[in-house]
């Protein structure tokens, strides 16, 4: 009895077997960055990024697909522990979540039809229907600097829905990040309708200095953790091996 009550007092003390942490991704698909296949597995530069850090981490994680504008609420409401999602690094965000430091900053583009000559400037999109999505830095981005001169900034609930828009003709350009709308213009869609305006001016207040990993602003052991990481797989060339599958050039930036 002794024994069974000392056991019983060592239970009570001792850890629960950890849950994998929740990586939280976008539920809508952003090629090359994540993508569910045939199966509904997903995988792209992101993903397996994210499974990089935890694995450098040691960290047992399990990705979980978000809606986009809800990927905040859950992870400030413990439905998920990170997010992984190319969330740029801003300071209104930073209000409400943590950032690690970043691990990758690519320039914001605007494509249009290829019939169609213009800049990726105010002036250029004066007069014009202006596609971004919702609750991203691109549309908080078109509303401050095209606001005034665009015809419309139309907000879309996926990046794929504003793509398929444009291609049809509905409007005409479409803000995101540069490689997601390369992606896009690779596609049989893309390539048939439109190309690269160029990339915005810009604007670190609203665009950020990069992509984070978003973290609860109390989990600061695991911000650490993540940030050794992100250190971790770029000096020991992992970072460098998952990028070259989908990039020619340096994502991480300068």
């Amino acid at each position: 009895m002794a024994l069974a009550g000392l056991a019983l007092g060592l239970a009570s003390v001792m850890p629960a077997h950890a849950q994998a942490l929740k990586v939280g991704i976008a539920a809508e698909p952003y090629p090359p960055f994540a993508a569910p296949d045939a199966s509904g597995n997903w995988d792209g530069w992101e993903v397996q990024i994210a499974k990089a850090l935890c694995e450098e981490a040691k960290l047992e994680c399990e990705i979980t697909p978000i809606s986009w504008d809800g990927i905040i609420p859950a992870l400030t409401t413990k439905k998920i522990d990170m997010i992984a999602a190319s969330m740029s690094i801003t300071a209104e965000r930073e209000k409400t979540i943590a950032f690690s430091d970043k691990y990758y900053n690519t320039p914001t583009g605007i494509i249009g039809p290829k019939s169609e000559t213009f800049e990726a400037t105010p002036e250029g999109l004066k007069g014009k229907i202006l596609g971004v999505q919702v609750s991203t830095v691109h549309e908080v981005y078109a509303k401050k600097h095209f606001g005034d001169t665009a015809a419309e900034i139309k907000i879309y609930q996926t990046q794929d829905e504003a793509n398929a828009d444009l291609a049809a003709g509905r409007i005409d350009a479409v803000q995101a990040d540069s490689i997601a709308l390369d992606d896009f213009l690779t596609t049989e869609q893309g390539k048939a309708c439109c190309d690269m305006k160029g990339t915005v001016a810009e604007d670190v207040e609203v665009l950020g200095p990069g992509v984070g990993v978003g973290l609860r602003k109390e989990d600061t052991e695991l911000k650490d953790k993540i940030n050794a990481a992100i250190k971790g797989i770029r000096a020991s060339g992992k970072y460098d091996e998952i990028s070259k599958k989908y990039f020619d050039f340096n994502i991480y930036g300068d």
